[in-house]
């Protein structure tokens, strides 16, 4: 066969495998929500900005709607954008698609664990490591108690600093991971323990490379429930949800009132009125601190710490909104499609702290604030969370003034990367004692 004979073969054969990858995409798509046709292999790929796939997620739902599916390679995927989708599938079906999508990077933990795992124990683990947390003391009164004495080593550390300029990154961390580390361990770290440093480098860093778009794979095997492994790996999924994204959080949160210096100085009138200058500040403040509560929340929403949650999967071929969703669908409930909802909270790229007050100057409750997931999947640390994000918070501001080495104006708040998470710019900055 000559080099045209070939040429032709090597052509009709992958006209071929093209021809049998459509009709079997086609067969298999009947009844499934619209979406952009996919390419043999690499499916729609070719349609997502890699670099911001939140963003990209928002554009196809504006051509196709609030359901819609795609192909990340040849695994199908069906994204929920906006409250009514979202809601739908994280409660009304919250048993249905309760499953774990897939995420290539944690291939090796998919079936172990809390927030990862998509095997048969998942439940069973979540409910013992909730059981044991609250044996191990992790109840409301037990988690404040514990986050106020956190607060004075933290200040201490910040006082330390002397007013000079400091990266916040593991200063800042040294708090939440230390509360989850005397939740799990009964132990507190030194702030500049090798072994406390190095673990928040390496959740850091772990929550960086975790911002990528997720392909397929194959899983297999159903594991035991109580092995060393799988326990291993949640205290793991503890350790880290409990430290990086509060640590994060806070981070981002200090940047954001260095920006705008007018709401640092309405949150130090408030805590200064309600707690004073040396009063530890207690979680029933907040009930008198309706702006220190609106900014935490505006906070949370603004940076959009998950934009597209974690997947989830159908456990079951399930109807929605007219669509059938075959069972081991992957599912996105996107919760960006949430927190920027515009008609819940007009300008949502601003940052207003306003989209959680009434008109009275009180704290305004929404239901489109989903930072933390809902349903069967939701958080397991939401509670501990929301208390460290009110008490750290106030307890900084209460001691120090926020202090930016460039001009508020020139701050940049955009994420130096968006994918799982969105990741706050790098910067330094400087707290000066309050005279009180």
């Amino acid at each position: 066969m000559g080099a045209l004979g070939i040429t032709i073969a090597l052509l009709v054969w992958v006209v071929t495998l093209m021809l049998i990858s459509i009709w079997k995409q086609i067969h298999s798509s009947w009844n499934l929500p619209p979406g952009p046709f996919p390419l043999p292999i690499i499916g729609n790929l070719l349609q997502l900005d890699v670099k911001n796939i939140p963003q990209s997620f928002t554009k196809l739902a504006k051509r196709y709607g609030p359901v819609f599916t795609l192909y990340l390679g040849s695994r199908r995927t069906v994204v929920l954008h906006g409250y009514k989708a979202v809601k739908e599938v994280l409660l009304t079906h919250k048993n249905e698609f309760s499953g774990r999508g897939e995420i290539p990077a944690i291939e090796e933990y998919k079936d172990k664990g809390i927030i990862f795992n998509n095997g048969p124990t998942w439940k069973d683990v979540r409910r013992f490591s909730l059981s044991v947390l609250r044996d191990y003391g992790m109840g409301k009164q037990g988690n404040e108690a514990r986050i106020q004495r956190e607060a004075q080593f933290l200040l201490e550390e910040l006082r330390k600093t002397q007013g000079q300029p400091f990266d916040p990154t593991f200063l800042i961390g040294g708090a939440p991971f230390n509360v989850i580390a005397d939740i799990l361990f009964h132990r507190r770290f030194d702030y500049k323990d090798k072994t406390c440093l190095r673990l928040m480098h390496l959740f850091n860093e772990d929550f960086y490379l975790l911002s990528t778009p997720w392909l397929q794979e194959k899983r297999s095997g159903k594991p035991p429930v109580y092995t060393m492994e799988n326990i291993s790996v949640t205290l793991a999924d503890l350790f880290f949800a409990g430290t990086e994204t509060t640590s994060t959080t806070l981070r981002y949160g200090l940047l954001i009132l260095m920006k705008y210096p007018e709401i640092e100085e309405k949150l130090h009138e408030e805590i200064d009125r309600v707690i004073g200058p040396t009063r530890i500040p207690a979680v029933k403040d907040r009930l008198e601190m309706p702006y220190m509560d609106a900014v935490v929340h505006e906070i949370q929403r603004f940076i959009n710490l998950v934009p597209s949650n974690l997947p989830h999967e159908a456990t079951q071929d399930t109807m929605l909104q007219g669509y059938l969703i075959p069972k081991g669908t992957v599912i996105i409930p996107t919760l960006d499609s949430l927190l920027y909802d515009s008609q819940e909270f007009p300008d949502p790229e601003q940052f207003k702290p306003e989209h959680f007050l009434n008109e009275n100057g009180k704290f305004k409750y929404s239901d489109y604030f989903k930072a933390f997931s809902a349903g069967k999947r939701v958080c397991v640390g939401e509670g501990l969370a929301r208390m460290e994000l009110f008490l750290l918070l106030t307890a900084i501001l209460q001691h120090f003034n926020l202090k930016s080495l460039v001009e508020p104006k020139d701050i940049d708040l955009k994420p130096i990367a968006i994918g799982f998470g969105c990741i706050p710019p790098p910067f330094k900055l400087c707290v000066i004692p309050r005279s009180q």
